[in-house]
């Protein structure tokens, strides 16, 4: 995996890189833990650039299974971010931004905006039908991405991944890490 860093970033490789801890969450109605190459395909992506797989698993469709998860996962203090992937299309049964934002203490903005333009780069205007969302619950990042493959390599691999390289200059999430409680 190659790290594709923005105009005007760049890892500075004298630095240490810090560990995250990385939560992936598969929200599908027709995937099964076998079948779960989205999932799979993030969890090894997480390992592979540093950080700590502290858990996954697959949820249905379900605004209350998505949040129960997800809401455990911030409150145990063993997971600086988590990675949903599915659920953040336009259909009936898409709703992974219905149960993310409600949660949000800040919306992440501009997630959703880059990752519609690297996505656009791979998809094109097939992109308009993703709904991927971003925010910051309880000091820890939520990242809602589509659920296929190319998605997520997009997400990860475009956006998500530089952002939680602490040697990302100018700046980067990791950083911000112990000051998203502050009042």
């Amino acid at each position: 995996m190659t790290l594709i860093t923005a105009p005007g970033g760049r890892i500075d490789e004298k630095l240490t890189k810090t560990p995250v801890r990385i939560a992936v969450l598969t929200v599908s109605d027709t995937r099964d833990e076998e079948s779960d190459t989205s999932g799979h395909l993030l969890a090894e992506r997480v390992k592979a650039a540093g950080h700590v797989l502290a858990a996954k698993t697959l949820v249905p469709d379900e605004v209350t299974s998505i949040r129960k998860v997800v809401e455990a996962w911030v409150g145990s203090g063993e997971v600086d971010v988590v990675i949903t992937t599915g659920g953040t299309g336009i259909t009936g049964r898409d709703v992974t931004p219905e149960a993310m934002r409600p949660l949000f203490d800040k919306e992440i903005d501009g997630f959703s905006v880059v990752f519609h333009m690297v996505s656009y780069q791979s998809v094109g205007l097939s992109t308009l039908q993703s709904r991927a969302v971003a925010g910051i619950i309880k000091g820890v990042f939520v990242f809602c991405l589509p659920g296929s493959n190319g998605a997520v390599k997009d997400g990860w691999d475009k956006v998500i991944a530089a952002q939680l390289d602490s040697r990302h200059m100018p700046c980067n999430m990791v950083e911000l890490m112990p000051r998203l409680l502050e009042t």
